[in-house]
């Protein structure tokens, strides 16, 4: 049993490139890498700013669920409360399916929730607008998390083992906050902010409140975010990582509905120690 931890981006999962998961883009969101590329094309354009903001805005609704104050589905408009895909993704699973990872080269979509989330507001709260995320020793403890950073180290067992404790209840709220807030962020950025590049300060504060941990392969992210300006940012954490995670999401679920196969267990795997920074609570 290969018991490697996971990655990020660009390659999200140990055994699957990039090129092999734009191959398995059919599961989720339609038409929004077709966003996300004319996306890329003007966000740093100055004249063409508000235009970026507004297409950001429409993307960034598409991942997240129908009602999330901040977008126009919160509002009474019938029209705007039709269920999008990820209503459709979310809304019927069961506690167990959450926590069921199809294959040894998979994750559980309650991982994936986790993770994108925890991106999502290090990144836009911490790096984007330069003040803070919104986890707190309250959003964990409602949670029921044990662990504080990404995920991005954990091992099969250790991913299982967190998916069955997450209450995902409160999980989905706390990501529906975080969307909210990256709006709000968004909203307010000017062309200077779309060039400012990410400060070290903020990537170590990142580091000294548990969003990565010391290994490797948590680490490495520090660098990646690093090399990135705001506009980068907008391009990946909130947008591009989102649809490939959901993508997943929507894959493992499909598997889950229709085949039956066995459901790894903790004790399927091997327990891989994690080195320095392995305590996550």
């Amino acid at each position: 049993m290969n018991c490697l931890p996971r990655y990020g981006w660009p390659c999200c999962t140990r055994s699957m490139s990039e090129t092999q998961r734009e191959g398995q883009m059919k599961y989720f969101g339609s038409g929004l890498s077709e966003i996300h590329k004319e996306l890329s094309r003007m966000i740093r354009k100055t004249d063409r700013l508000e235009e970026a903001k507004q297409l950001f805005m429409e993307l960034h609704g598409a991942l997240h669920l129908t009602g999330m104050p901040g977008t126009d589905k919160a509002d009474g408009d019938q029209r705007c409360q039709v269920p999008n895909e990820v209503d459709k993704l979310f809304n019927d699973l069961s506690a167990d399916e959450y926590a069921v990872m199809p294959t040894a080269k998979d994750e559980t979509i309650a991982w994936a929730l986790w993770h994108i989330a925890r991106i999502e507001d290090l990144t836009m709260g911490m790096l984007v607008a330069e003040q803070g995320q919104l986890f707190d020793q309250e959003w964990k403890e409602r949670m029921r998390a044990s662990i504080t950073d990404t995920g991005n180290a954990l091992t099969d067992s250790e991913i299982i083992g967190l998916s069955r404790e997450l209450d995902m209840e409160e999980l989905l709220q706390y990501r529906n906050c975080v969307g909210r807030r990256t709006r709000e962020i968004v909203t307010n950025l000017t062309p200077d902010d779309m060039k400012r590049k990410v400060s070290p300060v903020q990537l170590e504060q990142i580091l000294k409140e548990g969003g990565v941990t010391k290994q490797e392969e948590s680490l490495w992210l520090l660098d990646y975010w690093g090399q990135k300006d705001v506009a980068g940012l907008l391009l990946m954490p909130p947008t591009r990582h989102v649809i490939l995670h959901l993508n997943d999401c929507c894959r493992w679920k499909e598997w889950i509905r229709t085949r039956k196969r066995k459901i790894w267990a903790p004790g399927d795997f091997k327990s891989t120690h994690m080195g320095e920074g392995g305590n996550y609570s």
